[in-house]
């Protein structure tokens, strides 16, 4: 097999992994509303299990590189999502008339914004060592350095954001 084909596995591995992982962590949510505690737990542990795989996959394929190499990814994988992939998929949902899909990828590109900014300032700050915290909102994925008195995106109330 050839160093380019076991490439495509290993990323193909990675995003299905990741997908898994985000799917069980939802599945154990959904779960615990209910009160189902056991299954609620598997999900949980497996949603980490898959998180194991997708990063082994990630190191193996060599794609884990220096932080100011990472964060730079990061800043082009958050453009792209804002600038062309977001706007494409409102676009689609807006002719198909699809309310909440338009709301959940207007709420994600809003944010993947804020997140590419993060990353930037990050990038310029990297031997900062003045420590920094985040505060993600839970309903929208907006990340803020301090607590809001409400969500700039979905309007959650700022006591609702999770702190990093």
């Amino acid at each position: 097999m050839s160093e380019n084909k076991v490439l495509k596995h290993l990323m193909e591995a990675f995003a299905g992994e990741s997908q898994a992982n985000r799917k069980y962590a939802a599945y154990a949510k959904k779960a615990e509303a209910e009160g189902k505690k056991n299954a609620a737990k598997l999900f949980r542990a497996a949603s980490e299990a898959e998180a194991l795989h997708a990063q082994r996959h990630l190191q193996v394929a060599g794609k884990i590189l220096s932080t100011a190499e990472n964060l730079q990814d990061a800043v082009n994988g958050e453009t792209y999502e804002y600038e062309t992939m977001y706007p494409e998929f409102i676009k689609a949902a807006q002719e198909e008339g699809n309310r909440e899909a338009i709301r959940t990828f207007t709420y994600a590109m809003e944010a993947e914004k804020v997140h590419a900014k993060l990353y930037k300032e990050a990038l310029e700050n990297l031997d900062d060592e003045e420590e920094v915290f985040y505060y993600l909102c839970p309903v929208c994925g907006n990340i803020e350095k301090s607590v809001p008195e409400r969500c700039s995106i979905c309007s959650t109330p700022g006591s609702k954001f999770i702190k990093f």
